[in-house]
């Protein structure tokens, strides 16, 4: 039988092994393909999740990576609020800036801003748009032709006595004025309305364009001067590990410690080093972010002249922050001015089957020269009665009556978002109040431990992995204050903005902060 021949059988289990490997090989494939694709998805979904907002509070203190910044300004502005419009030519000096200047500069230049007030422009001309339906049309004319006939060249093949084939040329002058006029027009009339709600709704949304640059600007401006206490802890960090790195040097060439002790100062000396390397890269970008969202500009510097400031805040009761928020937040302003724009346009879509009156005339001269020229009127009205439009108006009647679902519909979410934003603030001032305590307090804890763990070096009770350790202990306590006390301002912004009085709240709190 052919399965006993051994060629034949070797041919077969060889062909088995071949399909074998070439198996695993693309199973091998697909594997790196499918764990490439997962990480790439990741790092995406990562990114994407780490730039989605910005001014998120600081959530805790943790020991900082000296390779690595997690400062709250690696997180990026995105949006037309991250942009703006230069003003101006960089000066050679360097430009004081305080926390009111950087907001008055982003409430000037801030791209978002601007291209809101385009939109309300827009919205403006739309509005006119509408209005020029109900409005008189007048236009003016000045006609004067000659034209020579041909009979033949009309139709007329016989001749008439006394008449030519051929008459001209026949000169022809008129001019007068033209005059349209809707004198009834219910359908024209509720658009205009729904186009006046418009309008009011993108000036609303021109004013809470404004109070997001105000976060925008209030969160950049925050994160550069968390940037810059995180460079001046990083010296002073540095420093202390260059004084502790020399004294075990000097203690070991003595024969007081092992070598074990200056190495360990030594790695400790180049982290501090690393981390203020860093900090100043961080500081620096933080500080183009923020040029770039109130529009300095390019290559100007400046200097922040405003302290981080922490003042307990006094909130009002929830129930009077949340009808404020109603009454005041201009996007749920504006969204309610889209309810009614969407109400007036499905009104004017129903009134399509109402019936049309309209006038039009005319008043001018006529002659066969300006000379000999003479009065010439027409007036008429048109009343036009709609019967049967194929089914557009139907349409119409649906598409708006779809579009006015969906306006009350995010004004209902908008309203359900306002409450979640104006609790999640409260509670976030809450915390990061209590954050900024707790911090301060770890802060001269580390401090006392710090100086305690020197002595007991120096006094050579023990090694100097007790001073390390302290040492570390001490840059994670600055590190939970700073990131607190960003914190805490950030969720004084945001409750403001939530409240919707952004623009005023924020100069109030930090009224007395400038230097």
């Amino acid at each position: 039988m052919d399965y006993l021949n051994p060629k034949k059988q070797w041919r077969h289990e060889r062909g088995l092994l071949s399909c074998l490997a070439f198996l695993c090989v693309l199973a091998s494939r697909l594997l790196l393909c499918s764990s490439a694709l997962g990480q790439a998805l990741t790092s995406g979904l990562t990114q994407q999740s780490g730039a989605s907002s910005y001014g998120s509070s600081a959530s805790g203190a943790s020991q900082s990576d000296s390779s690595q910044s997690n400062s709250p300004g690696s997180v990026i502005l995105q949006g037309p609020f991250s942009g703006s419009v230069p003003e101006g030519k960089a000066t050679a000096g360097v430009l004081p800036l305080s926390f009111k200047e950087a907001v008055n500069r982003g409430l000037r230049n801030n791209l978002g801003i601007l291209l809101q007030s385009d939109s309300t422009l827009t919205a403006r001309g739309e509005k006119w748009k509408e209005l020029s339906e109900l409005l008189p049309h007048v236009n003016a004319t000045v006609n004067e032709t000659v034209e020579q006939i041909d009979f033949a060249a009309l139709g007329f093949r016989f001749k008439i006595p006394g008449v030519p084939s051929v008459v001209g040329p026949i000169g022809v002058f008129q001019t007068g004025a033209y005059l349209t006029q809707s004198l009834f027009d219910y359908h024209a009339i509720e658009r205009k309305r729904g186009a006046s709600y418009t309008e009011k709704a993108a000036q609303y949304s021109l004013k809470n364009a404004r109070e997001l640059v105000v976060l925008a600007v209030g969160n950049a401006y925050l994160v550069a001067l968390s940037g810059a206490a995180r460079v001046t802890t990083a010296q002073a960090d540095q420093q202390t590990a260059q004084a502790l790195y020399d004294k075990a040097a000097d203690q070991q060439k003595a024969g007081v410690i092992p070598a074990i002790d200056a190495l360990r100062a030594h790695v400790e000396l180049q982290s501090r080093q690393q981390q203020l390397i860093v900090a100043r890269n961080d500081y620096a970008k933080q500080k183009l972010t923020l040029g770039r969202v109130i529009g300095l500009p390019p290559g100007q510097e400046f200097s922040l002249t405003t302290a981080a400031p922490y003042e307990p805040l006094a909130t009002a009761p929830l129930e009077d922050d949340l009808q404020r928020a109603y009454a005041s937040r201009p996007d749920y302003l504006a969204a309610a001015q889209q309810v009614r724009s969407a109400e007036e346009f499905r009104r004017a879509a129903t009134s399509e089957h109402y019936p049309t009156l309209d006038m039009a005339g005319d008043y001018g001269a006529a002659g066969i020269r300006p000379g000999s020229s003479h009065g010439v009127f027409t007036l008429g009205a048109t009343l036009n009665i709609p019967i049967f439009a194929g089914g557009k108006t139907h349409a119409d009647v649906i598409e708006a009556e779809a579009t006015l679902r969906q306006s009350r519909q995010q004004l209902e979410n908008l309203r359900g978002q306002i409450d979640y934003e104006v609790r999640s603030a409260r509670l976030d001032l809450n915390a990061a109040a209590d954050q900024v305590e707790v911090a301060r307090s770890s802060v001269d804890l580390a401090s006392q431990t710090l100086e305690q763990a020197r002595d007991r070096f120096a006094a050579g009770v023990t090694d100097n992995l007790e001073v390390v350790q302290a040492q570390e202990a001490l840059a994670a306590a600055n590190e939970s204050y700073i990131s607190s006390l960003y914190a805490h301002n950030v969720a004084k912004i945001s409750l403001a903005e939530a409240v919707g009085f952004a623009e005023e709240g924020v100069k109030q709190y930090l009224q007395n902060q400038d230097k």
